[in-house]
């Protein structure tokens, strides 16, 4: 799947209430930071958004934010944040907390959504580069660019 490339926000997600203290968002965290740690691909591809952001541009084709990851070396950088406090911002559950309170926030960040009725996890990302929109977090390909994710070597 190649990177969602973030478009304006045309209108933004309607506001998502604190979800640390629903049973559900923390048991989708506690399996999520498990993955990670192990870096399960298998449950990851499982809890991922279908169409999960891991990088501003549109990256290779055939590219999986698996490879994204290994190629520039961010499990430890995802496996950090998921230890994060996680705070709602824009129709997400989004860590670190700093992201939700300055639109600047120049470090990588995760969002949680709901997808149907179940958590998923929407993105990983760095702050966009120079010249990129400064959007808050990276919205949704349209129809045409969303593909799924390739399926993943045995």
């Amino acid at each position: 799947m190649p990177g969602k490339k973030p478009k304006p926000a045309e209108g933004k997600k309607e506001k998502m209430k604190d979800q640390n203290g629903d049973t559900s968002f923390q048991a989708f965290l506690g399996r999520l930071r498990k993955a990670v740690e192990m870096k399960d691909k298998v449950t990851l591809a499982s809890m991922m958004a279908p169409d999960f952001g891991y990088r501003w541009d549109n990256g290779p084709a055939g590219e999986t934010p698996f490879a994204y990851w290994d190629r520039n070396k961010l499990w430890g950088t995802l496996a950090a944040l998921m230890r994060e406090h996680w705070t709602p911002h824009e129709g997400f559950m989004v860590a670190p907390p700093q992201f939700a309170q300055s639109e600047s926030y120049p470090g990588y960040r995760a969002g949680l959504t709901m997808v149907n009725g179940s958590w998923r996890f929407a993105y990983f990302v760095g702050a966009p580069g120079p010249g990129e929109p400064s959007v808050s977090v990276p919205s949704s390909p349209s129809a045409a660019e969303e593909q799924p994710l390739p399926p993943l070597p045995q």
